[in-house]
């Protein structure tokens, strides 16, 4: 049994509590919003976030940080906006040996940081796992089968969390490409937007295989440039993570783009979703990356026009019409360089 602290009670925030419980774990769950944890009290669920998914009296439930000073594990479990935030709270917190992991998938949007890069600066002192994959919290709390990805610079520190985590419907890999796992996690979110928007455009499978394939190559393009291995975007955290979230109305990614593609306005789109949709602002970050490391993602920069209010079939129209090139991207790279 590992004493465990999840930071964040949200959805996914939820469902790890109840998984982790559920194989006797001691879980506490932490929330910086008091109204939340009374909620959560009162019904024994969040109503709002994951109705349904009971949260047993047993799990401790705390707006205190402080209480991470006896945890072994300490899960971050909040949206890519706050983890700064999170992590700087944090941090005095923390028992010399802890690990703490993250979950959420995104970049910080200010400055364009991996997570786990921004988790680094406030947490200097402890290894930071990134934990990622195809996983909705939907499912891991109903103790569906699941896979994901422990990553880090340190093995030991990733099969620590990996010996925690793993259970009897959750299989947990181990991955020393901390750079590709955080980016397929991220950038999948928004080709998922995108391949929502062809479903609300109702434009087929053939065009939604299409953007998940060439969406995994840009995907990948700007992993090599930045330091990744091309082997990790053709595992869990990026082609297994990008057909979920392209796939599955759990995305709320997706959910945003059917909205965008049946006409409804992105900011708007955003709103009726109601919750944090990574791929928006991730789309932002990775278009500002892709031309610092002078790479090509066609379909991430047409994705931000959108969102600036390009209509949807002007951007499809100008995808389909770009230069004619070789699929194989080795040989189209030797080319563009002769």
């Amino acid at each position: 049994m590992a004493r465990i602290m999840v930071l964040g009670s949200g959805g996914f925030g939820i469902s790890l509590s109840v998984m982790l419980h559920k194989y006797g774990h001691d879980v506490t769950m932490w929330s910086k919003f008091p109204q939340e944890i009374e909620s959560i009290r009162k019904f024994g669920e969040n109503k709002k976030l994951l109705p349904g998914v009971a949260i047993d009296a047993s799990i401790n439930l705390t707006t205190d940080i402080a209480e991470a000073e006896t945890a072994e594990l300490v899960i971050l479990a909040v949206p890519s906006f706050a983890v700064r935030e999170t992590a700087k709270a944090v941090a005095s917190h923390l028992a010399p040996n802890a690990i703490v992991a993250n979950v959420a998938k995104g970049f910080e949007e200010s400055t364009h940081l991996r997570l786990s890069e921004v988790i680094a600066q406030e947490i200097p002192t402890h290894d930071v796992v990134v934990l990622s994959g195809p996983s909705h919290a939907e499912e891991i709390a109903r103790n569906v089968p699941t896979t994901i990805v422990a990553a880090c610079k340190h093995r030991e520190s990733a099969e620590f969390v990996q010996d925690i985590l793993m259970n009897t419907n959750l299989r947990v890999y181990v991955n020393d490409d901390m750079t590709g796992v955080e980016l397929g996690g991220a950038l999948k979110n928004i080709i998922a937007v995108c391949a929502g928007i062809a479903d609300g455009m109702e434009l087929g499978d053939n065009t939604k295989a299409a953007l998940m394939t060439r969406g995994l190559a840009e995907i990948a393009r700007l992993g090599l440039a930045m330091g990744a291995e091309s082997e990790t975007f053709t595992g869990l955290t990026g082609m297994g993570d990008l057909i979920v979230t392209c796939t599955s109305m759990h995305s709320r990614n997706r959910r945003c783009g059917i909205l965008i593609g049946q006409g409804i306005p992105a900011d708007e789109a955003v709103k009726r979703v109601g919750m944090t949709v990574e791929g928006c602002s991730a789309a932002r970050a990775a278009l500002a990356l892709s031309r610092e490391y002078q790479v090509e993602m066609p379909i991430t920069e047409q994705l931000c026009a959108v969102l600036d209010g390009k209509p949807v079939g002007t951007a499809l129209a100008e995808l389909m019409g770009r230069p004619r090139r070789h699929e194989n991207e080795e040989i189209w790279m030797k080319e563009q360089t002769k």
